[in-house]
């Protein structure tokens, strides 16, 4: 059962919009990633996933951790969106007693599973969740979206090892692969390629697509592999839809104020009434 009456880009709009108003009012960093994510969000909430938001801990639900927790906002957001809390909560995000923390948190907000925020701890657990569905028999998928500096850290590896050892067919993990991590691009910072074989190599079926498109995310993520997890390489834009931001390390900690928030505003709300 999905409840999103939104298509996927009518979503993807607000999510951005959404961030950029809340890590401006909360003086947050990280809108460049979650910008970078948007379209994989709500793709994901809007036409792949089974939840239900009047029932956020349904056990027939599929589950969703998002290991880049810094990019918070954005789940947030989607599940604001498809009634999981009300809206007007938003307003909260990094507010002083808010639930609503900087990097996303599981206390207090329904439909989030589990609190990042140390990269590299999603897909283990992610792991473990699919693992436990497995051997209970239930047809729930796990999906897991990591950053692509975040597979610096050594955790994902072990992770992507007992996966395949295991055939856990019923996980999906997604890199936001925007190519630009905290301070410089990946590339410079630690190299990954090549990132599909290396996947390949460990046992995992590997599907590439792009990242702002949402049909063939949908694709991509829609069906599972019957000899194990599923690793989706989706190549995305830092920054994405606010073109000052767009291929940018800055906007990974800094946050909109002033005119650079007015014209961000601006250019996606022009982009959504397109």
């Amino acid at each position: 059962m999905r409840e999103c009456h939104l298509s996927p880009s009518q979503l993807a709009q607000r999510i951005r919009l959404h961030a950029v108003r809340m890590t401006s009012k909360g003086r947050t960093s990280h809108v460049g990633s979650v910008l970078s994510c948007a379209d994989i969000l709500a793709t994901l909430y809007g036409r792949v996933m089974t939840v239900r938001a009047v029932e956020p801990r349904w056990d027939g639900r599929d589950r969703f951790i998002m290991s880049k927790g810094h990019a918070g906002a954005g789940v947030y957001a989607t599940l604001a969106e498809l009634g999981f809390f009300p809206i007007e909560r938003l307003e909260e995000h990094c507010q002083n007693g808010s639930v609503l923390c900087g990097h996303i948190a599981a206390h207090g907000v329904p439909g989030v599973e589990f609190s990042t925020g140390s990269l590299g701890h999603g897909l283990p657990v992610a792991a473990g969740m699919a693992y436990a569905l497995k051997v209970r028999g239930s047809s729930s998928r796990t999906f897991v979206l990591l950053s692509d500096g975040e597979l610096d850290e050594g955790s994902n590896w072990e992770a992507i090892l007992f996966a395949a050892h295991h055939r856990l067919s019923g996980l999906c993990g997604i890199v936001d692969y925007n190519k630009i991590q905290s301070l410089a691009t990946v590339a410079d910072t630690l190299g990954l390629e090549p990132l599909a074989e290396k996947f390949r190599a460990f046992g995992w079926t590997v599907r590439e697509c792009d990242g702002h498109d949402h049909a063939a995310i949908e694709v991509a993520m829609q069906s599972s592999s019957e000899s194990g997890p599923v690793m989706v390489i989706a190549h995305t834009v830092k920054g994405r839809g606010v073109k000052f931001m767009e291929h940018s390390v800055l906007w990974h900690y800094r946050s909109p104020q002033g005119e650079e928030l007015a014209a961000a505003i601006a250019e996606l709300e022009a982009a959504g009434h397109a």
